[in-house]
């Protein structure tokens, strides 16, 4: 027996296309730890075939570096476990709140300037501390690299690899995403 489906006028065949889940990473200059946590997102995303649902970005809440590469540290510190850092700084914008669904910031300050930016409570809910995903530490905070020496750099490769890590997992049980087979 076969079954035909009758369309009504203006309706299609194929399903609407899935809007791709949004993530922004915060810190205050945009050039160590939320380009860090970008590279690091994207690299995983790629791994797993899912860079065409969830898409990501990077933002400072300060515009002292706007236009500059990564910190050249925080790039070694990546490319040492083979993740790509690009991209040029920039400056949160409040149109980044209505972008993305979610917006995680390295600290507390990140965290207090987006929410007071943020304002009413349908923007505030999807601000968060990026260490919510992190569990390999206790850290409340993705510590800032800047005026330290290497062994920083490292240590925050190691809260975003930790929290991206569990980040992914999050979002792909709540959007139904699975892996590519490898």
């Amino acid at each position: 027996m076969t079954t035909i489906r009758l369309l009504r006028p203006g309706r299609s065949a194929t399903p609407p296309p899935v809007k791709p889940f949004r993530v922004l990473f915060v810190c205050m200059g945009n050039i160590c730890r939320s380009p860090a946590a970008e590279g690091t997102f994207r690299h995983l995303l790629k791994l797993d075939g899912l860079e065409k649902h969830i898409l990501c970005d990077s933002a400072g809440t300060i515009d002292y570096h706007t236009g500059a590469m990564p910190d050249a540290r925080m790039r070694t510190a990546a490319r040492d476990r083979g993740i790509t850092l690009g991209g040029a700084a920039r400056q949160i914008q409040p149109a980044d709140l209505d972008t993305f669904d979610l917006i995680l910031c390295m600290d507390e300050d990140n965290l207090e300037y987006v929410q007071q930016m943020a304002g009413g409570r349908k923007h505030r809910a999807r601000v968060r501390l990026f260490c919510e995903f992190v569990t390999d530490s206790d850290a409340r905070e993705v510590p800032d690299p800047y005026y330290g020496g290497t062994e920083g750099f490292d240590e925050v490769m190691d809260l975003l690899e930790d929290g991206c890590s569990n980040l992914l997992e999050h979002i792909r049980k709540k959007a139904g995403l699975e892996a590519k087979v490898k």
